[in-house]
């Protein structure tokens, strides 16, 4: 049984991000800097600055944001040497665990998270929309709630048993909310965020990503990956690239990847990149796994 133990490393989306994230690396890692520069030429400004000295406002920019994550997740995965037994990334980072496990360069990586960016961003100022996170009810229920509201809102991020956050129309997830609270929510609170995040208003940003995966080399990654849009292990680069065209507007399946993993013998789990979210959410699934999160050497 111990030599089929397996060490998962799981990489956070957007919203972990904090001021600072990666100055370490870059100023102790000669190869982490190259990396990072390299970074700075792709994207064409200097997104090291404003990740290592900017304001929490300039941050929070989508097209800074998704990067800066993206960034300081792969360079600190390659600084640590990372040689996972399985990778998955929540929503983002997906594209992080992707290229930690090999199934895509780090340059084809980083511009493919800065076109997601733009055009989820864009997509946001054309199809206004939000997210509100459903605390303390089932996921049955909270599905047949959305189903039941006049207008776009479905389950979007299924982060772990309890916890789901769902997606869509302003005026669809405010109802939905209410009704949530009646059917007996915990809490049904609305996310400061400016878009309806893996729902069908996402479609926008789908279509003009999917043009950019299809360009790209999809390679065979060295571990499986376990993909947010049925939370199955995946290691051909096809379906990979078909997965993750479908992520945009697919609910994120955190609950049943970890549960997944743990099902195919994951027994550590190490989240790599700022903030320690992830650790919380497997956490939350299972008592009986080690977790730890990584955001420096």
């Amino acid at each position: 049984m111990l030599e089929n133990m397996k060490h998962a490393y799981v990489f956070p989306g957007q919203g972990s991000q904090a001021v600072g994230m990666g100055k370490d690396i870059y100023d102790n890692v000669p190869e982490a800097k190259e990396l990072f520069e390299k970074a700075n030429e792709i994207l064409g400004f200097r997104i090291t600055d404003i990740m290592f000295a900017g304001t929490p406002e300039e941050l929070k920019q989508t097209k800074v944001t998704q990067p800066a994550v993206f960034l300081h997740s792969v360079i600190l995965a390659k600084a640590l040497g990372v040689k996972p037994d399985a990778v998955a990334g929540h929503s983002l980072g997906e594209f992080s665990a992707l290229v930690v496990a090999g199934a895509l360069s780090f340059e084809d990586g980083l511009k493919l998270v800065s076109k997601r960016a733009m055009a989820m961003q864009k997509c946001c100022e054309q199809q206004p929309g939000g997210m509100a996170a459903v605390l303390g009810l089932d996921d049955k229920t909270i599905e047949d709630v959305c189903a039941a509201v006049e207008g776009t809102v479905v389950a979007a991020n299924y982060n772990c048993p309890g916890q789901l956050v769902i997606s869509g129309a302003d005026a669809a997830v405010d109802e939905a909310c209410v009704k949530l609270k009646e059917a007996g929510a915990r809490r049904a609170l609305r996310l400061p965020v400016g878009g309806a995040f893996h729902s069908p208003l996402m479609e926008p940003a789908r279509q003009e990503l999917e043009a950019a995966i299809a360009e790209a080399e999809f390679m065979t990654p060295t571990c499986p990956v376990y993909q947010n849009v049925d939370a199955q292990p995946y290691t051909d680069a096809e379906t990979i690239k078909k997965n993750l065209i479908a992520q945009l507007t697919a609910p994120v399946r955190w609950t049943q990847i970890v549960e997944k993993m743990i099902a195919d013998n994951v027994t550590e789990f190490t989240e790599v990149g700022p903030g320690n979210v992830l650790q919380g959410l497997v956490s939350k699934v299972s008592r009986e796994v080690a977790v730890e999160s990584k955001s420096t050497l």
